[in-house]
């Protein structure tokens, strides 16, 4: 299963730069320990350290390791004493950074189970998106998720969560909040919950496994056309059944054209990217990805398109990874006109490991081109219409996330404005049946 992650901010940043493999194989050199010994070894950190280490060897893109002798790597990391894992997981980040490739990371066991449930779309939890309001150092619901415990319990937009399970939350930040809500599916939380300053009240709630939504969608009314926009989050496990839900709604609530909004998207699933292109593109290829021995893979099309619908896409230099394989598809194959700025231009693809501990390994196993052969590494993709903001509109937008994709976003506008003309080529006048049968019948004449 292909798979990239959202974490923190900053593994975020590390992490999102390429479609990810994961696989859970496992494998050891040939040891000339004797069977005692190699007990000893296999219940020690070492163990975790040669299991990452012969992951990186069998794996790593660039087969001369960045010009570092991976055999001696081995035998420094074998050759240490660990007082703890996480003093082994310490060794092996440092042995990693000999590579000067972030992309190829190491994770703990709570990173990698947070990659884990990021990319399956789902969270176990109860269902709200929160803010923190730093004028009162309170912490907001912005939404609870359809169907969740949060929404079945009532929960609205703009309460505030006064404490979790009995800790006050003042001064708490989202992600604090966050490890506290989250838990095991059918564990209880308590929440008190204060709404409109009429007093708090306690909330007891159980934990459930939801699906994130990462797809929302609307449909517009633009001048004399209906404007079908989609908004795209993340590549998650659920995203193509998502936007197959979305492409399908709209085009049955009547939509003449399509947005398709990739800003800060960083990435996520490469076979996500893959579904999402094939229900846009008819026809023609995706992306082209190619090992450290050369071997050259390429993925296209298969005639299951949903709509050939003008489309428009924005991007933004946040939109990364998987965002880029779409955007490159649909560019290069003139399926949409790309409209933004240069996008952030990572093209490698990643192998995601479970390690027998819990912990993970990302390592970059391939690069990958466009359709068109080009290598957007470090460059990125540059839109048809570039898009600068003001400085007002850079603050406006980033103050009222809900200005997005409307008419007081400049981005929206500039592709609703690219669409009408494709727009108006496909909207074809009724013919008459009635005069069509009379000029048929009227005799020539000549004048």
């Amino acid at each position: 299963m292909n798979r990239t992650v959202s974490l923190s901010p900053l593994l975020r940043r590390l992490l999102y730069s390429g479609a990810i493999a994961a696989t859970a194989t496992l494998s050891f050199l040939g040891s000339s320990l004797g069977s005692t010994a190699q007990a000893t070894f296999h219940n020690s950190p070492k163990a975790i350290l040669d299991e990452a280490w012969q992951i990186v060897y069998r794996e790593y893109v660039d087969s001369s390791f960045n010009q570092v002798n991976w055999m001696t790597v081995r035998q420094e990391l074998l050759s240490q004493d660990y007082s703890s894992m996480e003093h082994a997981y310490t060794a092996l980040r440092q042995a990693l950074e000999q590579l000067e490739d972030p992309y190829t990371r190491f994770l703990d066991p709570k990173q990698f189970q947070a990659l884990t449930n990021q990319t399956s779309g789902e969270l176990s939890g109860i269902g709200i998106r929160l803010k923190r309001d730093e004028a009162t150092q309170t912490l907001v619901v912005v939404e609870p998720i359809a169907n969740s415990p949060a929404s079945q319990a009532g929960i609205q937009p703009g309460d505030r969560i006064v404490a979790i399970d009995g800790r006050i939350t003042r001064g708490m930040t989202v992600e604090e909040a966050s490890r506290l809500i989250q838990g095991e599916a059918g564990t209880p939380i308590t929440l008190r919950v204060d709404r409109d300053g009429r007093g708090a009240v306690t909330l007891p709630l159980t934990r459930a496994r939801i699906e994130v939504p990462n797809v929302s969608y609307s449909l517009r009314a633009e001048s004399t056309h209906e404007i079908g926009y989609i908004r795209l989050t993340e590549f998650s496990s659920h995203a193509p059944e998502q936007m197959r839900q979305a492409i399908q709604t709209l085009l049955d609530q009547g939509a003449d054209g399509f947005v398709l909004d990739l800003r800060g998207n960083p990435g996520g699933l490469l076979q996500a990217s893959i579904d999402i292109s094939r229900m846009w593109l008819e026809e023609g290829a995706i992306v082209r990805t190619v090992n450290r021995s050369g071997n050259s893979h390429e993925i296209t099309a298969n005639h299951t398109a949903l709509t050939e619908l003008p489309l428009a896409v924005l991007v933004d230099g946040h939109s990364a990874s998987s965002s880029e394989i779409l955007t490159g598809a649909l560019m290069d194959n003139q399926r949409a006109i790309v409209v933004g700025n240069r996008t952030f231009g990572k093209a490698l693809v990643q192998s995601v490991h479970s390690l027998s501990d819990g912990s993970g390994l990302a390592v970059t196993v391939a690069h990958y081109y466009t359709p068109r052969g080009t290598d957007i590494s470090h460059r990125g993709i540059a839109p048809d219409i570039q898009v600068n903001l003001t400085n007002q509109q850079r603050q406006t937008l980033s103050a009222d996330r809900s200005l997005i994709g409307t008419p007081d976003d400049p981005y929206y506008q500039e592709a609703v404005s690219a669409l009408q003309p494709a727009i108006a080529r496909q909207i074809v006048p009724p013919t008459n049946p009635f005069v069509q049968l009379a000029e048929q019948e009227s005799p020539s004449r000549q004048n």
